[in-house]
């Protein structure tokens, strides 16, 4: 689901890139809103926050909102970058880089409210962006991969496009036109489905294992780095042994 890029990418492709990552997205989510009282995977909401705190020349707070606009772009960047830099000689490492460095954040936040869980929620700010940078990391990805099909952070632009295409589905369209929209559909319910049952499943984990709750997303991304590798292994055995 992370390899194949171009004409080589299926819908099933991005259908399970789209399941794992949105419920990773929505795990997060609902984690960093409990734990700060700050939303972690999109900057919409910080844009209003900031014009709000500029309006009652509150300097601090909004560049504390600033800040958290820069922490999702600077992991947006720092992904496309990593995907540009890596994926011409050794394309695997362009999604593998990322991700570890994700896996990373989310890991050391859980564990370090394992290990101090009354002095991490003295540092909301400094959580709320690391979760906001893993984020953007993640959807740089997701978009780079999936050629801008698959978007996992945030709902925005999916609910957009879903009513877009759900509009063209009851219009008069070519059948095989018709298939392609459906599949679309089909494909964004799916991330819908997954980031709301992320978040359900983030608040229940929360109520007993607080930010180490965050140490499932991680579980979740490193299932997904292990199942790619092992469908790779098998095509590649697969083809060997054809010929």
């Amino acid at each position: 689901m992370f390899r194949h890029k171009g004409k080589g990418r299926t819908y099933s492709h991005n259908l399970k890139l789209a399941s794992i990552l949105s419920l990773v997205a929505g795990t997060v989510n609902i984690t960093g809103v409990l734990a700060t009282s700050t939303l972690t995977t999109n900057v919409t909401g910080h844009f209003a926050f900031f014009s709000e705190e500029l309006f009652f020349k509150n300097t601090e707070m909004a560049l504390v909102s600033l800040a958290y606009i820069l922490c999702f772009l600077t992991g947006a960047f720092i992904s496309g970058l990593l995907i540009e830099l890596t994926s011409k000689e050794k394309y695997y490492l362009s999604y593998i880089v990322p991700i570890s460095i994700e896996v990373t954040i989310l890991s050391a936040c859980g564990l370090l409210y394992l290990f101090f869980p009354a002095d991490i929620f003295n540092y909301p700010i400094q959580l709320s962006g690391l979760l906001l940078f893993a984020m953007g990391l993640q959807n740089a990805l997701v978009t780079k991969i999936s050629n801008s099909v698959v978007r996992t952070t945030h709902l925005t632009g999916l609910f957009t496009d879903l009513g877009i295409e759900l509009s063209q589905i009851i219009t008069k369209k070519p059948f095989i036109e018709k298939i392609k929209i459906k599949r679309n559909i089909q494909l964004k319910l799916i991330i819908i489905f997954c980031f709301f049952f992320g978040g359900i499943l983030g608040g229940f984990l929360y109520t007993q294992f607080k930010l180490a709750t965050l140490l499932f997303p991680t579980i979740l991304l490193l299932f997904a780095l292990w199942y790619d590798r092992l469908l790779f292994r098998f095509y590649y055995f697969k083809r060997k042994h054809r010929h």
